[in-house]
């Protein structure tokens, strides 16, 4: 799985939300930096290249749709994050997030609690 650019990601959401889309469809989606149309559907091709999506052919319009689902991209992604990152540590990454105030110890708490539950 290729590495998305921070464009194709966001489209990849809108794709992931809508499920199937034609170009139009994805830019009424966009609220900020709406990119030209002809930008947008580049984009989307690139996404196809890289096997993130496919697409219905009507005529000359295509609708397109996901294939990578975003559970695994995510997976992927943090995954990936974690390795370069955090040294392939989760313990790293709960102390980040602690240090950086960014994780309460009520939410700690309750991670706890899940991993307790799974053993």
């Amino acid at each position: 799985m290729q590495k998305l650019t921070n464009k194709e990601e966001e489209i990849m959401h809108i794709l992931w939300k809508l499920d199937k889309a034609f170009v139009k469809d994805v830019l009424a989606e966009i609220e900020t930096d709406k990119p030209h149309y002809n930008t947008l559907s580049t984009i989307i091709r690139n996404l196809e290249e890289k096997g993130y999506v496919s697409y219905n052919a009507y005529g000359k319009t295509h609708q397109y749709y996901p294939i990578v689902s975003k559970e695994d991209y995510k997976k992927r992604f943090m995954n990936t994050a974690i390795e370069n990152y955090f040294n392939s540590s989760y313990k790293n990454v709960v102390s980040f997030f602690a240090k950086e105030e960014k994780i309460s110890v009520e939410e700690l708490k309750e991670i706890i609690e899940i991993i307790e539950k799974k053993k």
